[in-house]
């Protein structure tokens, strides 16, 4: 899919762990994980605002579009990765 969440780059950037975010925004951990690893089919504006606020960011910090190629190019590393660590 070519959106992908990089929640998870903003939350290594500002040192914040799940359990502390899903408490400041108001959310589930079990929903922030469901952002974050992108197994979500929408989002509420006002969670998108929640994280924004919370975590000092643009919406498009959160959110990013990648092009087939790019998509393509990410997945196969995913793939790569996921090989490496079995």
């Amino acid at each position: 899919m070519p959106i992908v969440m990089r929640l998870d780059r903003v939350m290594a950037e500002r040192k914040i762990t799940s359990t502390e975010l899903a408490k400041r925004i108001g959310t589930s951990t079990v929903n922030l994980s469901n952002i974050k690893n992108g197994h979500i089919r929408g989002m509420r504006f006002s969670t998108l605002e929640a994280l924004c606020q919370v975590l000092n960011c643009k919406p498009g910090d959160l959110v990013d579009y990648l092009s087939p190629e790019e998509a393509a190019a990410e997945q196969s590393l995913g793939e790569i990765r996921e090989r490496n660590y079995q």
